[in-house]
């Protein structure tokens, strides 16, 4: 199944020097984090881009969604952070060709405490994977819907963050405390931080709620939003239950159609930064218009967009499928 997969999705793609670090974050939950990290890691691995998924939720659903079920002897990201295990040793294939492993189990909801008085609190993840991002194309990290000390190591660590959003009014106000968020670490731990693209999920075209956020949306975050939509599908919710992406659990879904068209999307950014000689933390300047935008596109959800509101620059989509959003 996957040869034929990566046959028909592989994109040509050169080889990047250093993994291209991802991380999957929104401190409002049930707004398909773990759904992306999952799909998308599969999508970039069957086209060819060999990726680590790094399950940074204490309630590791990521890790059950790719077929691991609960283990407390399992090695998981605890022991890297806290006991200083080596990452190789904790790290697990996770039986999708190109696509590795990095689980969780809900000792994480200690570390979270125990890192408070650790030296360097911030960076452990960031010191953690420093040895192997030149193994991977890409490395995704799963966050945890708060923004506590897991989440700041997993954006100390990072090159980038996609924000997944719902598609509905209240999924906007948590946007901008995000944003304002990544300024402030932009400032302090990670200046070479960037917004890798705002990613409309649970997106129903049935609605006219969904139409209109996505609509303010792209009016307020222009490119920053992919051109990928993730529709609202019930292949999409099922697949984790039976261990597996959704591309492997049904190909034809119009789920596992949009993953593979985000992947596409996010392959095609990095090969424009490399192309262009672009430093990872000129890609930055989009956190600070992307928050400046936030507060008037909660606001302006519920009256037509005129598109004269913002002109944020950075980098999001730039090519995708518009469908129609599952956690």
């Amino acid at each position: 199944m996957f040869l034929k997969i990566s046959a028909k999705f592989a994109a040509h793609t050169g080889d990047l020097a250093l993994a291209r670090i991802i991380a999957i974050a929104n401190q409002k939950g049930g707004v398909g984090k773990t759904t992306t990290a999952v799909n998308l890691g599969a999508s970039l691995a069957a086209s060819e881009q060999r990726t680590l998924v790094i399950d940074c939720d204490p309630q590791g659903n990521t890790t059950s969604a790719l077929g691991f079920p609960k283990d407390p002897a399992r090695r998981t990201l605890y022991q890297t952070l806290i006991l200083d295990e080596p990452i190789e040793r904790v790290t697990l294939d996770a039986q999708v060709e190109g696509l590795d492993l990095i689980p969780s189990d809900r000792n994480l909801v200690g570390a979270a405490v125990e890192l408070v008085g650790m030296e360097n609190r911030e960076y452990r993840l960031k010191a953690a994977i420093a040895g192997i991002t030149d193994k991977y194309n890409y490395i995704l990290i799963d966050c945890p819907p708060a923004l506590d000390l897991l989440t700041l190591n997993a954006l100390a660590a990072c090159d980038s963050v996609l924000v997944p959003i719902q598609c509905e009014y209240l999924a906007l106000e948590g946007v901008s405390e995000l944003l304002d968020t990544l300024m402030r670490l932009r400032r302090t731990i990670n200046p070479s931080l960037a917004i890798e693209g705002i990613l409309l999920t649970m997106y129903d075209d049935r609605t006219t709620l969904s139409k209109q956020v996505a609509a303010d949306l792209r009016s307020f975050f222009g490119t920053q939003v992919f051109e990928t939509v993730i529709p609202r599908n019930v292949r999409l919710a099922e697949a984790p239950s039976h261990g597996m992406p959704v591309m492997f659990y049904d190909i034809h879904s119009k789920g596992a159609e949009s993953y593979i068209q985000l992947a596409k999307e996010v392959i095609v950014n990095a090969q424009k930064r490399v192309g262009k000689g672009t430093e990872r933390a000129d890609q930055g300047s989009g956190t600070q218009s992307a928050a400046a935008a936030t507060a008037g596109a909660s606001s302006s959800v519920s009256t037509p967009t005129t598109g004269n509101n913002v002109a944020p620059t950075g980098g999001g989509g730039t090519s995708g499928s518009a469908g129609s959003g599952s956690e």
